[in-house]
């Protein structure tokens, strides 16, 4: 390992470039034709702000770290010492194994071990697959423990469009709730989006600033969520979530590094506090595995 992000592996094929990252197994650049949609950072510094990173088994937060599991309760460690919670899972400073590369493709693999807060063990990998218009990920993950292990799973990527001012690009997210939160962050009530949150209609992404968990999101008829990132020349950025990631994270920032603005779309299985609440949570029976999928696309 040579850099703090570990071995980095560069993709290209049918016109799309792309680096991933060892540790966290980030999507840490997407260039599609000559636009840049996942901007990147320099080879020397840390992910900035979870930046591409893999949440399992858990994204976002659990507060103080504290959770019931059957009759136990378990503290896991506080990794968010500023607002006292546990953050984006256990595999983020993680260098995976990578297992297999070609010029399209690459299949990271890492193990969650039994641990302080969380007593399961997992088997989780991520293929990323270059395709013509962007690119496709695939998580998977089998219990390996003798008991039902809760999990959820989301990643953190963040989106731009390069060559267009960013705070002209149109931000639509096709989600019909959001979740009202705390000072630390956490949810305490679900309702309708209204003006900052309701995204189903294009708006400025100088006009919002989120750091916002949303519910309720429309699928379209091949069974795909997709929120859309749009510059005035006509391009669009596309996430697009499967089956099974049923929530949405979106997070605006102005300190990304080499970014004037950026906004990160966060593709979840379950929001935050679900290992409390259990909204969005599985339980897997030993042996079984769960598979999930999201991308991001350009579109001109």
């Amino acid at each position: 390992m040579t850099t703090p992000t570990g071995v980095q592996v560069h993709l290209e094929a049918d016109g799309v470039r792309a680096q991933i990252s060892q540790v966290g197994a980030s999507l840490r650049h997407l260039v599609v034709g000559e636009t840049t949609v996942v901007p990147p950072y320099p080879d020397d510094r840390p992910a900035p702000s979870c930046s591409g990173v893999v949440l399992v088994p858990w994204p976002n937060r659990i507060r103080d770290g504290i959770w019931i599991d059957g009759d136990e309760t378990r503290a896991l460690a506080i990794t968010e010492p500023k607002l006292n919670n546990a953050i984006h899972g256990l595999l983020r400073y993680t260098a995976y194994e990578i297992a297999e590369q070609s010029d399209a493709s690459v299949l990271l693999r890492a193990n969650v071990v039994p641990q302080i807060g969380y007593p399961y063990l997992l088997e989780t990998s991520v293929r990323y697959t270059l395709g013509p218009d962007g690119v496709t990920a695939e998580h998977t993950i089998v219990n390996r423990s003798e008991a039902p292990a809760p999990v959820a799973l989301g990643t953190h990527p963040f989106l731009t469009v390069s060559g267009a001012d960013p705070k002209q690009l149109l931000l639509r997210i096709p989600a019909e709730t959001f979740f009202e939160t705390d000072d630390r962050l956490l949810p305490i009530g679900e309702s309708p989006v209204s003006d900052g949150t309701d995204l189903r209609a294009p708006r400025r992404l100088a006009d919002v600033q989120l750091d916002t968990g949303f519910a309720t999101l429309h699928r379209e008829e091949d069974g795909r969520v997709r929120s859309t990132l749009t510059a005035p020349d006509g391009r669009v950025v596309t996430l697009w979530q499967g089956p099974g990631l049923d929530y949405l994270q979106a997070y605006t920032s102005t300190s990304y590094p080499g970014q004037e603005l950026v906004v990160a779309l966060e593709p979840m299985s379950a929001p935050a506090e679900a290992f409390n609440s259990g909204r969005g949570l599985r339980r897997l029976a030993p042996g079984e595995t769960w598979r999930v999928q999201w991308g991001v696309t350009l579109t001109a």
